[in-house]
């Protein structure tokens, strides 16, 4: 099978990873600032579909309308001439120094306001592109002080700025739906909504709730030490997978923006394994854009920023092969008979049965042998060592 990506593999990647300049918080940039059309053109030279931008990347903060026409124009003539698309579209509601306290959650009124009508202006540029989904990272909606915010309200103002940007969704026929993207610190101390449980219960209480999910991202969880592949599949569950970040991170530490891959192979074996084929016991998987958010190394110059973006749909691709072939080979499904993975799927009460008929049957429990179940075996030592030898090729 190829390894050589195609549109039809639906990779996108976000105008602020290969743009990455590469400054850090004891650091300046490593490298120059790049064209957004220089990036488009690249991307499209190695296999992507997709671009995906925050306002700011493509336009200036501040620019005046003439400038920002200007930029739009010539970001629509390299999306002509390389057939890429933008399925995705965010608001950068975190750099500028007036966000410092956060946007939508900001303490001050006239800050939230402000974020609200930047969020309307590029909510209508991302519907005129073409794109599906518009994500919301809550990036600087938190606190280091929990005597300077009031979570409640915080969280009162949040949805009251996700149902007001919705209703203008519906109202104008934009053809957008929502994705929020969980994330636990950095920058902030600690930031609403952290984890893909917390984004998908806050989801439930919206107004419109059923144009609402989320777009989790890899070292997002994995930084508050979650199982992303857990996450993903109760998103995918719940039916709320509406967008992913892909990338590598190895373990609860900052936030590092690998290529994807690169850090939790196996976890990436797996994650991949899902999105491609669903769960075992059957359902949808993922049907929306691989799309990678990540960060060239620092030490990379302009030629490496271009050898991680092609790693990344490699890494992919490679472990859709593997995931194929484990899901292929008769002696995983041997195992995972052996585990009784599949039994999980079956209900565990009989159709039509209530807690009168599993009271009645003694062998439920009076008459059940804990004993001999006790001493029952799963497998799963030979389960996982035939994935890892799936993910390594070796078989």
């Amino acid at each position: 099978m190829s390894t050589t990506p195609t549109r039809e593999d639906r990779f996108s990647f976000g105008l602020w990873t290969v743009g990455w300049q590469a400054r850090d918080p004891f650091g300046d940039a490593t490298r120059p600032a790049r064209d957004p059309v220089e990036s488009v053109h690249r991307l499209a030279e190695l296999g992507a579909y997709g671009v995906s931008f925050h306002d700011d990347d493509l336009i200036p903060f501040g620019s005046a309308d003439p400038v920002r026409d200007g930029h739009i124009k010539r970001f629509r003539a390299a999306l002509d001439e390389t057939g890429l698309v933008v399925p995705m579209v965010t608001t950068n509601l975190f750099t500028h120094p007036v966000f410092k306290d956060g946007a939508f959650t900001s303490n001050d009124r006239d800050i939230r306001r402000f974020a609200l009508r930047k969020t309307l202006r590029n909510l209508d540029l991302a519907a005129e592109l073409g794109a599906s989904t518009y994500v919301f990272w809550g990036g600087r909606e938190g606190s280091e002080v929990d005597a300077g915010k009031d979570v409640a309200a915080a969280l009162d103002r949040y949805r009251e700025a996700l149902d007001l940007l919705a209703q203008y969704v519906l109202d104008r026929g934009l053809g957008l739906r929502f994705a929020l993207e969980p994330k636990p610190n950095e920058p902030r101390g600690d930031i609403l909504l952290p984890t893909i449980g917390h984004a998908l219960a806050f989801i439930s209480t919206l107004e419109h709730a059923e144009m609402v999910g989320v777009n989790p991202e890899v070292g997002h969880e994995q930084m508050s030490n979650l199982n992303y592949v857990h996450g993903v599949a109760q998103a995918l569950w719940q039916g709320k997978l509406f967008h992913i970040d892909l990338n590598g991170q190895h373990g609860p530490k900052f936030d590092q923006d690998l290529v994807f891959g690169h850090g939790d192979l196996l976890g990436a074996f797996f994650l991949v394994d899902l999105l491609e084929h669903g769960p075992p016991s059957g359902g949808p998987g993922y049907q929306g854009p691989r799309h990678f958010d990540y960060k060239p190394m620092r030490t990379e110059d302009s030629a490496g920023v271009w050898a991680s973006a092609a790693a990344n749909m490699r890494t992919y691709l490679l472990l859709r092969q593997r995931a194929r072939a484990f899901r292929a080979d008769p002696e995983v499904a041997e195992a995972l008979a052996a585990s009784r993975v599949g039994e999980l799927a079956m209900p565990t009460l009989a159709p039509g049965e209530s807690h009168r008929e599993l009271l009645a049957d003694r062998g439920a429990f009076e008459e059940f042998d804990v004993e001999a179940a006790a001493t029952r075996g799963y497998g799963y030592a030979h389960l996982d060592q035939l994935a890892v030898e799936h993910a390594l090729g070796a078989r």
